[in-house]
């Protein structure tokens, strides 16, 4: 069932990371309602979806969605495929050298496609994502040509936008930002950084290895911020 457009809700898609936590806080103080979707693709570990219910729950979203798929039958990612290695201790240049083998396929397009679903039915025409075009890692579907493109297919492609009951927007707060202003918008807002995770490769336990691509940009973040990340490290390298 399809509900009348509602101008206050605004579905969030929530990973877990401290970029998505900031950008469910931004869409809270601009007076959205939010719901919120997480993904559980097959990723190699699943503390980030633990983060993701932590987030969501202390700040009392209206309704969270972990959604269920299987991204492991393509491969094509460190993230999705555990015969390739996760890159460690790559210096900025090796980051920005190309995109990454953590790069998923698609799944930023697969994801807002089924957050679009969910926001449709709920009669909401507002989608919150956390890309970063700065500290992105090289990932395409993060910068904003790729949000244009899938703001114009929305309102060609639904029944909502077809009928003109609404036009959808794409919400990417977090576009132009370094990572230090983004944990400083999210202090600010309040987020507890702690309850995130950021890791791509963290130990059995959980704790964050410290010298992934993730983890990388997470502490040199902080460090640019004048902050201490709330996150314990297996790795005591320090980031310049």
């Amino acid at each position: 069932m399809v509900m009348s457009a509602n101008q206050n809700r605004a579905v969030v898609l929530v990973s877990g990371g401290l970029d998505s936590a900031t950008t469910l806080a931004m869409a809270q103080s601009q007076g959205f309602e939010p719901y919120a979707i997480s993904f559980d693709y097959g990723q190699r570990h699943r503390f980030e979806l633990e983060a993701a219910r932590r987030v969501c729950k202390s700040v009392g979203v209206q309704r969270h969605v972990m959604f269920s798929l299987d991204l492991r039958a393509f491969g094509g990612s460190a993230l999705t495929d555990v015969d390739l290695s996760v890159p460690k201790q790559r210096t900025d240049e090796e980051m920005e050298a190309g995109i990454p083998i953590t790069y998923v396929p698609a799944r930023n397009t697969i994801f807002l496609s089924i957050a679009m679903g969910w926001a449709e039915t709920l009669g909401a025409f507002d989608l919150f994502i956390g890309v970063n075009a700065i500290d992105y890692s090289g990932y395409p579907d993060c910068r904003p040509e790729f949000i244009t493109a899938f703001m114009n297919l929305a309102n060609l492609a639904t029944k909502a936008g077809v009928e003109a009951a609404g036009s959808w927007r794409i919400h990417t707060p977090l576009i132009s930002l370094s990572k230090a202003e983004i944990i400083r918008q999210g202090t600010e807002l309040g987020v507890d950084f702690g309850l995130t995770h950021s890791c791509y490769d963290p130990g059995v336990e959980g704790v964050s290895c410290g010298v992934c691509d993730s983890c990388q940009l997470r502490l040199k973040g902080f460090a640019d911020a004048g902050m201490t990340d709330p996150l314990h490290y297996a790795s005591e390298r320090t980031v310049d």
